[in-house]
């Protein structure tokens, strides 16, 4: 019985059979991966640059942006050189790097949504306490926390599934390296090991998902009972997106994990994963810099600034 050491390489899945469709696909990928460079990007440089803007609700935002970064970066280029050449192929060790990266940012990530939740709550709730509850020390530890668990949690995952014996060949039906994909091709019942890790994080991940939810109910109430017509808009327009894509994000991913086989394609499992893995780092810096004032003024005063630098030059 071959095991994971035969297997050199995996291959991926083909997005469409004709040339013209492969670079449909590419330029569409492209197009994302940019804009999600450039939102996240900006948000990196205003909050670097602005000294108005090193507070803690925008040092948990330069995490995310950079989070962001990182989590499309491990999926959208490797997709894109695929499509450009016309090839499938994905090493075993590359596969087992994209598994390692992925699982950390989208823990981490999600981790740090968890914080960032809590420091809107204490701002809005209790803001006599921000000072104490939240200052740069916490900060900075609850960031460390966010990434810490998250590649801890991701060395578990990588470690359990690419020790799994393969023996039923080496295609996923993903366009990337994805646990459950490859997970099918084990032909060993070690794979549950990894299944009850999945199991286990996926409870961690719902409680920071009913944590997230109460905080933003508590923010809500706080907010109803607010004399000012503008702030409660500005609350709620900012809040809703932000559990509306956290919501998003947690929903897919369970279902991506957890879907049985009987209602599992390849279109499907596309979508799904489309969903979790794209759209929350192209959606974040939207959400978080059209709806504020300060971001925005910060962006625009850092774009003008490299103008007159550019004609100067």
């Amino acid at each position: 019985m071959p095991n994971s050491s035969s297997v050199s390489e995996f291959l991926l899945l083909a997005f469409a059979d004709t040339r013209e469709l492969q670079l449909l696909h590419f330029a569409l990928f492209l197009g994302i991966y940019l804009a999600a460079l450039l939102g996240n990007g900006l948000i990196l440089s205003a909050v670097a640059c602005d000294h108005r803007l090193h507070t803690p609700m925008y040092f948990f935002l330069l995490n995310l942006a950079l989070l962001d970064l990182d989590f499309i970066s491990t999926t959208l280029p490797k997709a894109m050189a695929n499509a450009l050449w016309e090839t499938r192929v994905i090493t075993y060790e590359a596969c087992a790097a994209q598994v390692l990266f992925l699982v950390f940012f989208f823990d981490a990530e999600f981790s740090l949504l968890t914080v960032m939740s809590y420091d809107r709550y204490v701002a809005t709730c209790k803001p006599l306490h921000y000072g104490s509850l939240v200052g740069s020390r916490a900060c900075a530890q609850m960031a460390a926390a966010a990434w810490g668990s998250g590649f801890l949690n991701a060395v578990l995952h990588t470690a359990n599934t690419f020790s799994l014996p393969l023996c039923h060949g080496n295609v996923l039906d993903q366009f990337f390296c994805e646990i459950p994909q490859i997970l099918k091709l084990s032909c060993s019942d070690s794979y549950l090991i990894e299944v009850w890790a999945i199991l286990f994080s996926i409870l961690l991940a719902f409680g920071c998902f009913v944590f997230i939810v109460l905080s933003y109910v508590q923010i809500f109430m706080a907010v109803l009972r607010m004399p000012s017509e503008q702030g409660r808009h500005k609350a709620f327009s900012t809040c809703l997106p932000h559990l509306v894509v956290t919501s998003l994000m947690i929903s897919t991913a369970i279902f991506a994990y957890l879907k049985p086989p009987s209602i599992s394609s390849p279109s499907l499992d596309l979508v799904v994963t489309l969903l979790y893995t794209v759209v929350p780092p192209v959606v974040n810096p939207l959400i978080y810099s059209l709806r504020n004032r300060e971001l925005r003024d910060s962006i625009r005063t850092l774009l003008e600034y490299t103008h007159r630098q550019q004609i100067h030059v």
